[in-house]
């Protein structure tokens, strides 16, 4: 944050009392002061935004209370210190409640009051603009283009349901396959809401055992259970007036949907072994990986519950259908990871470009950043080649049902992975694929399988 002068004005009609004020608080270099021996003109300089207004009770044109209640209608930021000459505790109660910063009464040790007082209100603003300097850096961390890096029509078609969604409280679905960033779309619409300067709380479903969530949630009351030694709020009392992001919501047992879509009607929740009824305020986006129309067919989804969370679905494509988002990512991680290291940038060849966007990432993002970080490692020039690109077992064999094909197509693969994975050996692939091995022959003689 960039260092700003701390402007203080000083009102007093005493010329040699006001600079006396301003030698002893001229003291500190980081002060600015400016002396005003009138409200009028006080008020014509109001415009320069001081921090502190000290602020002579008895004055010739105004008293205190008036200037005081004028200075808050024009800029409540403004802290004002009252200086009086009498020591009325009624009047002070009563300025304290109008918004006063201070009542100070004149003796010889007032300079040194003000001194340690405005030392205090210097404090507080100085923290107050830090808190307000971070939820803006909040805000733009989570702005859209940071959070979701690329420009395919895809992700701009993400960008503008995201931004839909802040205008309002509508309940937000995310969908989309692991390593998408469902959290980061979920943080971006909390942070860029009316509810962005209140609580964020993220619930994993998936990660909390069975007979634990309902407790997580909403909490429970001292003695509800073994181990339940004091009471303790649940997740929606945490995110109260925020939002709560219940990732996973596919994987929450059916026995405790009914408790959930109870909340979500009537807006109030019972902690486990109580019975007062605690009223909420939470605004909801729930993300998962699977078809969740598709469970409710099923009958592991209830289907009251999945209409009253579909709300805005947003569909997280794949990064296998986000086309050259693939280089802009892996340029991006690449860069990212060279800074935070303090290595030199590096560029990717035509090969590896081409390797990246062959493939399917059935990590996604997640998958990608790693891959890319690792080539940073391997790559001994400024130049990541192909070699340097390397997909694990795991990504080969995810990848092999990432896309459509046909079942010829699908059974070449099969035989091509055994092949390789047995040095060529066909009559050990043929038993271990109960096939002929004439089949295979025919296939390698006709150029769609290739041997070692």
């Amino acid at each position: 944050m960039k260092n700003t002068p701390f402007k203080i004005f000083i009102l007093d009609d005493d010329v040699w009392y006001s600079e006396l004020l301003e030698y002893h608080l001229s003291l500190n270099p980081d002060y600015e002061i400016k002396k005003f021996h009138s409200a009028k003109d006080l008020f014509e300089g109001l415009h320069e935004k001081p921090d502190v207004v000290t602020v002579d009770y008895s004055l010739p044109d105004k008293n205190g209370g008036e200037v005081l209640k004028l200075i808050k209608e024009r800029n409540p930021d403004i802290q004002v210190i009252i200086i009086s000459g009498q020591e009325d505790v009624a009047t002070a109660v009563s300025l304290l409640k109008q918004g006063a910063y201070d009542y100070i009464v004149k003796d010889e040790e007032t300079p040194e009051r003000l001194w340690n007082t405005i030392n205090k209100v210097r404090e507080n603003i100085s923290l107050r603009k830090e808190i307000n300097y971070l939820r803006e850096e909040i805000g733009q961390k989570y702005d859209f283009s940071k959070v979701i890096i690329g420009n395919s029509e895809a992700i701009k078609r993400v960008f503008s349901l995201m931004d839909k969604a802040t205008k309002t409280n509508i309940t937000v679905s995310i969908n989309g396959e692991t390593g998408t960033g469902k959290e980061l779309v979920a943080k971006a619409i909390h942070y860029n809401s009316t509810r962005k300067k209140q609580p964020y709380v993220a619930v994993n479903v998936a990660a909390i055992p069975k007979e634990l969530i309902e407790s997580e949630l909403f909490g429970h009351e001292k003695g509800a259970f073994t181990g339940a030694t004091a009471r303790r709020i649940g997740k929606f009392e945490e995110a109260n007036k925020g939002t709560i992001f219940l990732d996973e919501i596919g994987e929450l047992d059916i026995s405790l949907q009914a408790k959930l879509l109870r909340v979500l009607q009537e807006k109030e929740i019972t902690r486990v072994g109580g019975n007062a009824v605690v009223p909420i305020d939470v605004r909801i986006i729930v993300a998962t990986h699977k078809n969740l129309a598709e469970e409710v067919k099923k009958g592991t989804f209830r289907e009251d519950l999945y209409y009253r969370l579909l709300g805005l679905p947003i569909q997280l494509p794949p990064l296998r259908e986000r086309g050259s988002d693939i280089l802009v990512l892996a340029r991006y991680f690449m860069d990212g990871f060279a800074k935070e290291n303090s290595l030199p940038r590096k560029s990717l060849s035509t090969g590896a470009q081409a390797k990246l966007l062959s493939y399917s990432f059935p990590g996604n993002v997640r998958e990608l950043r790693a891959l890319v970080e690792l080539a940073m490692v391997l790559a001994d020039e400024d130049v990541i080649q192909e070699q340097d690109i390397n997909f694990t077992a795991t990504s080969h064999e995810k990848d092999f049902l990432a896309k459509e094909q046909s079942l010829k197509t699908y059974t070449t693969k099969i035989i091509q992975y055994f092949l390789d994975k047995y040095d060529s050996n066909v009559l050990l692939v043929a038993d271990k694929l109960d096939i002929g091995k004439s089949t295979i022959y025919r296939m390698i003689q006709s150029n769609e399988l290739k041997v070692k």
